[in-house]
C-alpha cells in the first residue's frame, strides 16, 4: 500500500557527507535504520541502526551501491523512482527485502528527497517483525490456556469413568467366548488410547515448573543422539554452537521434550521429500542475540531473551495456509498426529518466559527459540 505526498514535505537539511556533530549523534540515537542513497544508487550514509538491519558495518555499507545488496527488481527501487520523479515523500507498507545477504518481511519504508542533493533519497525502515513475534507468542499462550482448562475438565470428568470401563472390559474378557473376547480387548485398547490422550493434554496444566541453570548444548547433544538412534537415523546433522553461551534458566526435561519434538517434526518433513530432493539435513544452532525483551506480567520487570536456539531443516517447507495457525491445538497435517506437539512446545517455551517463532519457505524451515539465561540476580542453586 502506497501513500501520496505528506504535508509538509520533510527534507534532510544537509548533505549526507556533512552529517556530523549533533546531526550524526541524533541519527545514531534513532532505533530506526536510516540510509541515504545517491542519484547513482551509491550509499552515501547509514546510521548505527542500519548496521544490524543490513548485517554489515557502516564502513562497508558506504562503499557499496544499493544494487550490491538488493536485486534490481526490489520494490525499494520503484519507491525511490517515485520520490525522485514526484519530489515528495512516499511510504510503502508490507515491503519484502529479499536477497542472499538479508531477508526482512513486512517492512514499512519511507522515502524522502534530500534537499541539497538532487536525486538523493533518504530511506527509513520500520521493521515490525519483532512486534509480530510477540503478538503470536501471546496467541500461543492463550491457546495453551484454553487447552489447560480442557485438560483439567477431561482429567476430572473422563479419567475416572475410563478406569471403570477398562476394569469391566477386563472382567468380560475372562468370561465370554472367543468372538466377544476380541471386542473386550478392543474396548480396552480404545480406553488406553483415550487415557493417553488425556495424559498428554494434562501436560498443558498451569503447574509451576522447577527451573535451574541448564547447559543448552548438553540438551541439544542428548536430543541429537536420541534422534539419530531412532527416527532420524538416515538424516545428517550439523551443529553450529557458540561455546561461550551462559546457561539457560529453565527445566532440562521440558527443554529436551520441546527440542526433541521440533527435531522429530523436521525429520518427518524431510521424509516427505521426493527421491530427487537434496540430501536431508537438520542444523542445530545456538547464538547470543541481545535485543528481545518481554514483560513477565503486569507490574513486573522486563526480561531479556538473548539466547537463541535454532532447529533448521531443508525440507519442503510448511504450507502457507497453515503457517499462521501452527501453534493452535489440534491442528495437524499428519494422518496420525494429534496436533498437540507444537501447541505444547509453545506453552513450555512460554512457561520459561521465552518466545518461539517459525520461519518457513520451500527448502528451508527454521524454528527459533528465544530463551532467558542465568544472571547474577537469579536465585540459582
Amino acid at each position: 500500500m502506497k501513500m501520496g505526498p505528506l504535508s509538509p514535505t520533510p527534507h534532510v537539511p544537509c548533505a549526507p557527507d556533512n552529517v556530523t556533530g549533533n546531526g550524526r549523534v541524533i541519527l545514531d540515537s534513532l532505533a530506526l535504520p536510516v540510509m541515504v542513497v545517491r542519484a547513482d544508487n551509491a550509499i552515501g550514509y547509514v546510521n548505527s541502526a542500519a548496521e544490524p538491519f543490513f548485517g554489515m558495518s557502516r564502513a562497508h555499507l558506504v562503499q557499496m551501491r544499493l544494487t550490491d545488496i538488493l536485486p534490481g527488481d526490489s520494490p525499494l527501487f520503484l519507491l525511490m523512482e517515485q520520490v525522485r520523479a514526484q519530489d515528495h515523500t512516499v511510504v510503502e507498507h508490507e515491503v519484502t527485502l529479499d536477497s542472499p545477504r538479508l531477508r526482512h518481511d513486512g517492512v514499512t519504508v519511507q522515502g524522502a528527497p534530500v534537499m541539497e542533493e538532487p536525486g538523493s533519497v533518504v530511506l527509513t525502515f520500520h521493521d515490525f517483525s519483532a512486534v509480530r513475534v510477540l503478538d503470536r507468542q501471546l496467541t500461543f499462550r492463550s491457546a495453551a490456556r484454553s487447552v489447560a482448562g480442557m485438560a483439567a475438565i477431561l482429567a476430572h470428568e473422563v479419567k475416572n469413568p475410563l478406569s471403570g470401563i477398562r476394569g469391566a472390559a477386563q472382567l468380560l474378557e475372562t468370561s465370554v467366548g472367543e468372538a466377544d473376547r476380541e471386542l473386550a480387548v478392543l474396548i480396552q485398547d480404545e480406553v488406553n488410547r483415550i487415557r493417553d490422550l488425556v495424559d498428554r493434554m494434562d501436560m498443558f496444566s498451569d503447574r509451576p515448573i522447577e527451573r535451574r541453570p541448564v547447559n543448552i548444548h548438553r540438551v541439544l547433544e542428548h536430543v541429537r543422539r536420541l534422534a539419530q538412534q531412532g527416527f532420524a537415523a538416515d538424516i545428517r546433522f550439523h551443529e553450529v554452537y557458540d561455546p561461550s553461551l551462559p546457561p539457560v534458566w529453565g527445566n532440562r526435561d521440558q527443554l529436551v521434550q520441546v527440542l526433541l519434538n521440533l527435531v522429530k517434526n523436521a525429520a518427518e518433513a524431510l521424509h516427505t521429500n521426493p527421491d530427487d530432493a537434496a540430501p536431508p539435513e537438520i542444523t542445530l544452532t545456538t547464538s547470543y542475540r541481545p535485543g528481545i525483551w518481554v514483560s513477565t506480567g503486569a507490574g513486573s520487570q522486563r526480561v531479556q531473551l538473548p539466547l537463541l536456539v535454532s532447529v533448521r531443516d531443508n525440507g519442503p517447507g510448511i504450507p502457507e495456509n497453515i503457517r499462521p495457525h501452527l501453534f493452535e491445538p489440534f491442528l495437524t497435517t499428519k494422518t496420525t498426529g494429534s496436533g498437540l506437539g507444537l501447541a505444547l512446545a509453545g506453552k513450555i517455551v512460554g512457561d520459561h518466559g521465552g518466545v518461539i517463532e517459525v520461519e518457513s519457505q520451500p527448502g528451508r524451515t527454521e524454528v527459533l527459540l528465544h530463551l532467558p539465561v542465568v544472571t547474577e540476580s537469579r536465585d540459582t542453586p
